[in-house]
């Protein structure tokens, strides 16, 4: 658990990730970085019969269909050995949806015993058998397989493999599985395989037809642009909780934070640079012309933060940030330019300082915690839930992962779900009706997934295009059974494409990638949310190695480096399917480490500041590409068709069923990590053209010779072919 702000700010992670520890001198980091471990559990299997079991999940000879299927649909698996196995047995089990990935529970709902074939397969130096079965998913979850298998009087299990997926608590990413033997301390494999996963999803799950088009611009409104002075929070009035607040006299200065030596006051969270919904209007052409064509923003209702998740009020804008018309207006003139609007709220939890909680005192609203006691007669109590046998304030309610700024919604509460969602003129509705495209929903893991299915319903009911995003940061598969969400903030993505640009594996790193291509229904990996950047991680340049931190200084090499690498991530993010996401600022140079400087000011040149037009250029370029090559946003994604530790080649195929012929309808995508320029030959697998592949990002067509597509790839950056 990460506690940032004094506590104002946590996230739960699991699994082998990449952290970075902060002394308070700054002088010592760690970093842990995706790395496959031996399981030290494990007892070591040396039976030849046991080791030559194979089963790769996403290979057709093995799995069939291939990744997440509808209800209804029947699956063949296979498994190959040496002769020798005397018994093996397919176990397939249900996980546990409700609740966070704390509880990852599984079901036993079938044992299949496999039939026997045996054939020959000179790959394999001689006679190979094979197990096969099939089984029909009736309905829809996530569910959990492995392999039982009875060899020379001993019991093993084949399951997933154990490479950690970011974040994500359960291990294994699909492919290639490893063997284990069950042992006689250890009974059943059951409490501690690590299985294989099928998603099975809705028939209907549909997800908005605009969704892969997308391309986000992600902004923090108070540190965009300030539109209007005359809403600024003045000090001394404007309050914080039962403080005051602080208002930057310097558009460019740093974000405060308390006992830095900044010489902000001591209070988290409560000074304001004055951004508002008037900035962004003023500067929707610079939006559309950076190729964006959807804007998600944190939330902007009533709220006492500068980050507006502690909400006061989600019926009104909040007042720094203008007013009812202007979000109207903002809807408004945005669609004129062909942009949507995506907001943001919290429907976990609500602030303190809030006219449901009303801690201190200040809307005379009959708040559930009025002036900081418990008030039953409040309209609002049944959404909060209290134990009056506390004594102390801060025990007699729950705050969100321990934050009493943060009070916890009882989401079980029916009139919350009517306020929120079930009545003809509840927040959601309102707010689609005021011309938002749909709702990007935070810590969605922490409410219950009823809540969810009802909230979805009510959407889609209301607006059948409003697309729903989910704020998750593990693997969002139970997410996208077609009763929740349509897509995620995809930070999985975002994990990976980092790590891959600043010189990691490419192929350990890329097995995130596929087991997202497998986990999730295609129409949410094309919807997903692909960032780079956000407001609650530190920037894509600050990874890269730019720090300009207090007292951080960062040589001008170091600099150029850190924007090559981040070309080199924004490249992949418009190559590869899914939605990118561009974190305000970054397409300017904006870097910055974590909360608060992660959330600094755009740089606009007329308030002194110094955009980096250059890497603004490049990300137009990036983006224009993507807007003209249908194949990048909605070609076929198949494995790898060229990986090493430095390289990754994708070739994408639009269904030229559905495409017209003028059009490209191949694109062969590779990137290089490398420091040097790489040349490659790649055989094309059959139907691919064999005519010559335009250089989309400029430079000499590539023609096949001798069966061969001869290739050459940039240092830190990558090749785009397309040909018909």
């Amino acid at each position: 658990t990460f506690s940032q702000n004094g506590g104002n700010f946590s996230q739960l992670f699991a699994g082998e990730q990449t952290l970075r520890f902060s002394l308070a001198d700054g002088t010592a980091k760690l970093g842990v970085g995706p790395k496959t471990f031996a399981d030290p559990s494990a007892k070591a299997v040396t039976d030849p019969v046991a080791l030559s079991l194979r089963f790769d999940s996403r290979a057709f000879e093995h799995k069939s269909p291939f990744g997440a299927v509808v209800a209804g649909s029947t699956l063949d698996f296979a498994v190959r050995a040496l002769p020798g196995v005397d018994q093996l047995i397919l176990v397939i089990e249900k996980r546990r949806l409700e609740g966070n990935q704390e509880r990852l529970d599984y079901t036993e709902v079938a044992r299949l015993p496999m039939r026997r074939t045996v054939h020959a397969d000179v790959r394999h130096d001689g006679r190979q058998e094979r197990f096969g079965i099939s089984h029909r998913f009736e309905t829809t979850g996530i569910y959990g397989y492995w392999f039982e298998a009875q060899i020379g009087g001993k019991t093993y299990a084949y399951q997933n493999n154990n490479a950690p997926i970011f974040w994500t608590r359960e291990k294994g990413s699909g492919g290639l599985g490893a063997i284990a033997e069950i042992t006689a301390d250890k009974p059943t494999a059951a409490s501690g395989i690590r299985r294989f996963r099928q998603t099975v999803y809705a028939p209907n799950f549909n997800v908005p037809t605009w969704a892969a088009d997308t391309v986000y611009y992600y902004i923090f409104p108070d540190r965009y642009r300030n539109g209007n002075r005359k809403n600024d929070p003045q000090p001394g009035i404007a309050r914080y909780q039962n403080q005051t607040v602080e208002l930057h006299k310097n558009w460019n200065e740093r974000p405060f934070k308390p006992n830095s030596g900044d010489r902000s006051d001591a209070t988290f969270n409560n000074d304001f640079f004055g951004g508002d919904l008037a900035g962004i209007i003023q500067k929707l052409d610079t939006i559309k012309s950076l190729g964006a064509n959807t804007i998600y923003m944190t939330p902007v209702f009533k709220a006492a933060s500068n980050h507006k998740y502690d909400t006061a009020d989600y019926e009104h804008i909040d007042p720094a940030f203008g007013s009812h018309a202007d979000f109207k207006r903002l809807t408004r003139e945005a669609a004129k330019r062909g942009l949507r609007v995506l907001p943001d709220t919290s429907l976990n939890h609500t602030g303190s300082d809030s006219v449901y909680f009303d801690r201190y005192g200040h809307y005379k609203s009959q708040g559930a915690f009025e002036g900081g006691r418990i008030n039953a007669a409040s309209p609002f109590a049944s959404w909060y839930s209290f134990d009056a046998t506390q004594t102390e304030p801060d025990k007699q309610f729950k705050g969100w992962v321990g934050v009493t700024d943060l009070p916890e919604l009882n989401k079980a509460s029916a009139a919350f779900r009517q306020f929120a969602y079930g009545a003809p003129h509840s927040v959601m509705k309102h707010w689609l009706n005021q011309g938002a495209a749909g709702w990007r929903m935070d810590v969605a893991p922490w409410v219950p997934d009823d809540f969810w299915r009802e909230w979805r319903s009510a959407i889609k009911a209301h607006k059948p295009d409003a697309i729903t995003v989910a704020e998750t940061w593990f693997d969002a598969s139970k997410y996208f059974l077609g009763d929740m969400f349509d897509s995620t903030m995809n930070y999985i993505f975002r994990n990976t494409v980092l790590e891959y640009a600043a010189g990691g594996d490419a192929k350990a790193l890329y097995a995130n990638l596929e087991h997202l291509r497998e986990a999730y229904p295609p129409q949410a990996l094309y919807a997903a949310m692909n960032l780079i950047s956000s407001h609650d991680q530190a920037r894509a340049l600050h990874h890269f190695g730019w720090h300009n931190g207090p007292g951080e200084l960062t040589d001008a090499a170091t600099i150029t480096r850190a924007k090559q690498r981040l070309k080199l991530a924004v490249l992949f993010q418009m190559i590869y399917p899914g939605a990118p996401a561009i974190y305000y600022g970054d397409e300017v140079g904006v870097t910055g480490g974590d909360d608060p400087y992660n959330r600094a000011t755009y740089p606009w040149a007329d308030l002194g500041g110094q955009p980096d037009t250059a890497l603004l250029a490049e990300f137009k370029k990036l983006t224009r590409l993507r807007q003209q090559h249908a194949v990048l946003r909605r070609g076929s994604l198949d494995a790898p068709l060229y990986i090493d530790k430095n390289m990754v080649v994708l070739l994408r195929r639009m269904d030229p069923h559905t495409q017209p012929a003028a059009q490209d309808r191949w694109a062969l995508t590779a990137t290089n990590n490398a420091h040097t320029p790489r040349e490659l030959r790649l055989k094309l697998p059959a139907g691919a053209p064999s005519g010559p592949w335009r250089n989309a990002l400029g430079g000499a067509a590539a023609r096949v010779q001798n069966g061969e597509l001869r290739i050459s790839v940039p240092a830190l950056y990558g090749t785009v072919l397309m040909s018909r």
